[in-house]
């Protein structure tokens, strides 16, 4: 079902984010599911999370890029579904990472026994930056930290 929704902002104003009503959340998050494919303004398709704020708002937070792509701002409106993503990783997983694991066996043996979060936020990191160039950099450098024992994403970059 699509439906309008109001970009919103954080009130530590670094984040923004669409709030969802309960019957959204409710269809959304049977069977404890909190990761869905949006499609925003009927052609672009991000992987979210549900999230939950302290007062009990259920949300999806929306990067920076994903504003820009959309032509938006804090207040604008969008178009917005929802479907369970049903994903391997409920993540878009770029090609140069995959590559890089597929000819390194011992950095994918220690990769695949990581939780879904962890790897999320490190195909995350190779997400960050651009160029297929440098998520190839990227993605070699957190092979080499996994195979030295690191796998926390927010200690890859170190």
């Amino acid at each position: 079902m699509i439906k309008s929704y109001t970009i919103q902002k954080m009130a530590a104003g670094y984040m923004h984010y669409i709030a969802l009503n309960a019957t959204i959340v409710k269809q959304l998050t049977a069977n404890n599911n909190k990761r869905v494919i949006a499609t925003l303004n009927s052609s672009l398709k991000i992987h979210a999370a549900i999230m939950r704020t302290k007062d009990g708002v259920h949300y999806v937070m929306l990067s920076n890029k994903t504003i820009k792509q959309l032509n938006t701002k804090v207040g604008g409106t969008i178009k917005a579904s929802f479907e369970i993503d049903i994903t391997e990783l409920q993540f878009n997983v770029p090609e140069e990472i995959k590559e890089v694991l597929a000819t390194d066996e011992d950095a994918k043996l220690i990769f695949d026994k990581l939780t879904d979060g962890k790897k999320r936020g490190l195909i995350a990191l190779v997400n960050m930056v651009k160029s297929s160039d440098k998520k190839i950099e990227r993605a070699l450098k957190i092979a080499d930290k996994l195979k030295h024992g690191i796998t926390a994403p927010q200690l890859m970059l170190k």
